[in-house]
């Protein structure tokens, strides 16, 4: 069974206009989740539930979005622990090993050790200040064209094939200012989709992510807009809401932003129009 999109027997219980109770049970696709617990230097950094596939992406760029690493080059080693094993005795691949030059291990204020859901970003920063201090790159504007913006969603579906056979999973892209697709990775959590793309430009020298798009399946909430400013996009373009604070962090960061994103339609929070 695909540990990415697993199928289950579910019955399908449909009501007709009558209120007569039809029920269908047949194989279904939802999206897979599993804990992953990640670990540097020998420490356990932090256990985060996501999809899994492209780990070596999300971690890579969990710890350049944290600041731990500022570069692949930091990272010496990457590998899955030989002891994490199931009930069958066969490895789970759910326990993730990183060694950093120099035996580096994360700061202790960097550790959590309690399991973080899908739904919450892990995030170090708890303000705008906090956030434009780490920042190593300053944002490059990009004025935005309104007739590729309303385009780039669908372009990430095009990539989207975990969510066509689930219809439960999040979507990350990059794209060239041009609308060219550059990197997509799908997770049940929106910010380890995030950080899987920006693991995947990190690790294939793409960074910092200047003149780039990051399009987003979700709302763009303050902790994908901290992701973005920190691996230097010059735009967010998220189909759902944005919050207030990660408005406030794009303003001051010189991200553009644009939230509802749609064909024919979006709002654009921060930034400028081509």
């Amino acid at each position: 069974m695909s540990r990415i999109t697993p199928s289950f027997a579910v019955t399908k219980v449909r009501l007709d206009e009558a209120g007569s109770v039809e029920t269908d049970t047949r194989a279904d696709v939802v999206a897979g989740e599993e804990p992953l617990e990640i670990r540097v230097g020998g420490k356990t950094l932090t256990t985060t539930m996501r999809t899994p596939g492209a780990d070596i992406d999300l971690v890579h760029g969990l710890l350049y979005s944290e600041g731990l690493i500022t570069s692949a080059d930091e990272v010496t080693e990457a590998r899955y622990c030989a002891g994490a094993c199931g009930p069958d005795g066969m490895n789970t691949y759910n326990v993730l090993e990183f060694e950093l030059a120099g035996g580096r291990a994360p700061a202790p204020e960097f550790i959590r050790t309690l399991p973080t859901s899908s739904a919450c970003g892990v995030c170090g920063s708890t303000s705008i200040e906090q956030i434009m201090s780490k920042a190593r790159h300053p944002i490059v504007p990009l004025a935005l064209d309104p007739h590729l913006v309303v385009g780039l969603p669908e372009k990430l579906r095009t990539g989207q094939k975990a969510f066509r056979r689930t219809g439960g999973i999040h979507a990350a892209g990059a794209f060239t200012a041009d609308g060219e697709l550059v990197s997509v990775r799908e997770d049940i959590g929106r910010h380890n989709a995030a950080d899987k793309v920006i693991g995947d430009l990190l690790r294939t020298g793409q960074m910092p992510a200047e003149k780039m798009i990051l399009v987003m399946s979700s709302r763009a909430s303050f902790e994908l807009v901290q992701k973005a400013v920190t691996a230097g996009f010059s735009a967010l373009v998220a189909v759902s809401a944005a919050s207030s604070l990660s408005v406030e962090l794009a303003r001051e960061a010189g991200l553009a932003l644009t939230g509802f994103t749609r064909p024919g339609r979006f709002n654009l929070y921060s930034g400028e129009l081509a």
